[in-house]
């Protein structure tokens, strides 16, 4: 599993040129799935992000995570996160979990995060989206699930 990582001051998702999510100050995830991934990297994933100390503190230090300072999550599924761009010059997108199995593993990553009481927004799972938020600092992270 591959998530993109964005601290937001504010961000909102629209399909068709409807929102479908949005949020406040918190963060934006881009989310990747791949073939390999399962429920224990889900469970990882969601503690790791809840859990991530990428807002300041009174200091100015990178000492708080989004559950402290109260923020929410704009996540949206991105199969683009696993295109190979090593050969040729269109990406090879073989990386990434057929939709079936990425939308099931998506869902649950979502609903893993909102059992740690976060705000959870989402995109539309396989529809044409547009993203759009404020990146706050900027503060952009890349996590894997494996290494």
């Amino acid at each position: 599993m591959r998530v993109v990582v964005q601290r937001s001051k504010q961000a909102a998702v629209t399909v068709d040129g409807e929102t479908v999510g949005a949020i406040d100050q918190g963060l934006v995830l881009l989310v990747g799935v791949t073939h390999e991934d399962n429920e224990a990297d889900i469970r990882w994933m969601a503690e790791k992000v809840a859990g991530l100390r990428i807002f300041e503190d009174e200091d100015g230090k990178m000492n708080h995570s989004v559950l402290d300072v109260g923020g929410a999550i704009l996540s949206v599924s991105q199969f683009t996160l696993y295109g190979d761009c090593r050969k040729g010059r269109r990406p090879n997108f073989m990386a990434a979990a057929r939709p079936e199995q990425a939308e099931a593993l998506y869902d649950a990553f979502n609903a893993q995060l909102r059992s740690t009481g976060l705000v959870v927004e989402t995109g539309k799972f396989g529809a044409m989206m547009d993203v759009s938020f404020t990146n706050w600092g900027p503060v952009t992270l890349i996590i894997d699930s494996k290494a």
